[in-house]
């Protein structure tokens, strides 16, 4: 899996593809949220993004979506994007270092609303 550097995620971003945040809301409260992310617990990944499962989000529309999972350091996004793999969604990755990296990057932070998906 090809992991994104902050600035490869932004461009992602920009051109479509789903930037999940799995952060927890105290840490996206310290932080700051991201732009134009949703933000999906951890728990429910798999669920919310799988185009055949009833609980999928609408936006999860089948397995060539483009992803990047999002963390607070980047190591259980990683892990987070193998899963998403695990289940057909061929394109997830992460993104490296996780918010920590795209702050020390200068790109840029919301305080919110975040777009939480349950």
């Amino acid at each position: 899996m090809r992991r994104l550097t902050p600035e490869e995620t932004d461009a992602a971003r920009r051109r479509g593809a789903l930037i999940v945040d799995t952060r927890t809301e105290t840490q996206r409260r310290e932080q700051g949220e991201l732009p134009g992310a949703l933000v999906i617990d951890r728990t429910v990944l798999e669920w919310r993004l799988d185009p055949l499962c009833d609980a999928r989000i609408p936006e999860a529309t089948d397995h060539d979506l483009e992803i990047v999972v999002v963390c607070r350091q980047g190591y259980s996004s990683s892990l987070a994007a193998q899963s998403l793999r695990a289940v057909g969604l061929w394109r997830a990755t992460d993104m490296i270092g996780g918010v920590e990296a795209w702050q020390r990057a200068g790109l840029p932070l919301t305080s919110g609303p975040a777009d939480v998906r349950r």
